[in-house]
């Protein structure tokens, strides 16, 4: 079967929409895999505001969700392989699932990121224990 992770984000995603509450993911930024603007993640984590008012191109598909918003007033591209989305909740009431972190993303080939996304070359860092 496949996984259940990407229907149950999509279905809460569109729950929290019909109840006017504001959507918000939580994203592990560990992966390579994931694409976001420079400097707006801490902690490994960033928290993405997914209402239609915010974002344009919204693409949730089985393997990532992707989309553009603007940050610091500069129109960029989003791309979260749907195994990094750690939780999708309401920001009013803090209504809705988080997810384990131990799925966390393979790194995709190039094949797997749509033609929008483009790869960034960041420094990545990892915890030593």
């Amino acid at each position: 079967m496949t996984p259940s992770k990407p229907y149950l984000i999509r279905g809460l995603y569109e729950w929290l929409l019909d109840n006017d509450a504001t959507p918000y993911v939580l994203v592990d930024t560990s992966s390579e895999a994931v694409e976001i603007p420079k400097g707006i993640a801490s902690d490994g984590k960033v928290v993405l505001n997914l209402s239609p008012g915010a974002i344009q191109n919204l693409e949730m598909t089985n393997e990532y969700l992707s989309f553009s918003a603007r940050f610091s007033g500069v129109a960029q591209n989003v791309y979260c392989p749907i195994l990094s989305i750690l939780a999708i909740y309401a920001k009013e009431n803090g209504e809705g699932m988080m997810f384990a972190e131990d799925n966390l993303p393979e790194e995709p080939t190039a094949d797997d990121k749509p033609a929008t996304a483009k790869k960034s070359k960041r420094p990545g860092l990892k915890v030593v224990k």
